[in-house]
């Protein structure tokens, strides 16, 4: 694990887009592909933002194929949409091909609707490993990351796979990759930043190991590479 650990907002999202960069361009030079499974939330929204405008030749764009790392169970049109947000950040200002974007279909009930998505992520590996090249994750001030939230019963898989969580409090649905589907990544990079989360971050990285209360300590990857991307702020606990 790396931390990169900035000054100020800005920096850090352009450190993310140009490792963000530097990932894909490897990818499609061995593979002639690049996949990434992407975050939702306002953070990466800037970032998504920053690679349209300031990056949008330096990817072949065409070789990029999109995934999400989780998503709210509302339709696409919906607000709260992570795959509405990356379409208007990302998607629509570099003309992003719908071949190359693979959408939860949040038309089906949540269960439907996870497993329809873990057959699209197998179907696009075909017999290779289910593993992406990158992994954009973002940590909640509760310590969650993709919608793997404290004590729901997803914390506890051991299989790689694509799951529906139901979050009591907020009594909502959400479809996200599990923890051992994001650990079979070759490269994991966190987006946080801003001093509301500097108490989360001092949980996963320096407190004892309870998965049950921070539950982005599940990242774990198997045999890639893992980096985090913060400012000042977010960093500030840490001893």
């Amino acid at each position: 694990m790396k931390l990169n650990i900035f000054n100020t907002e800005n920096e850090v999202l352009a450190a993310l887009a140009a490792h963000f960069v530097q990932i894909a361009s490897e990818s499609i030079a061995k593979r002639g592909k690049f996949s990434v499974a992407l975050s939702g939330g306002s953070s990466p929204k800037k970032l998504y933002e920053l690679l349209a405008a300031s990056f949008k030749n330096d990817v072949q764009w065409d070789k990029v194929y999109f995934f999400f790392g989780d998503e709210r169970n509302v339709p696409q049109t919906h607000p709260d949409s992570n795959y509405l947000m990356a379409k208007k950040a990302l998607f629509d200002p570099l003309n992003i091909s719908a071949s190359n974007i693979f959408p939860v279909d949040t038309s089906l009930d949540p269960k439907d609707a996870a497993e329809r998505y873990e057959a699209e992520v197998e179907e696009f590996f075909e017999d290779e490993e289910l593993s992406f090249d990158l992994i954009l994750l973002g940590l909640g001030d509760n310590s969650h990351t993709a919608s793997l939230f404290p004590h729901t019963p997803i914390l506890h898989d051991r299989t790689p796979g694509v799951k529906d969580v139901f979050l009591e409090d907020q009594q909502v649905y959400r479809i996200t990759l599990n923890a051992p589907l994001i650990n079979e990544a070759q490269h994991i990079a966190f987006l946080v930043y801003g001093e509301a989360k500097a108490i989360a971050v001092h949980h996963v990285l320096e407190d004892d190991e309870d998965i049950e209360e921070y539950p982005a300590q599940l990242i774990e990857p198997i045999v890639g590479e893992m980096q985090w991307f913060l400012d000042s702020d977010a960093a500030s606990m840490l001893s």
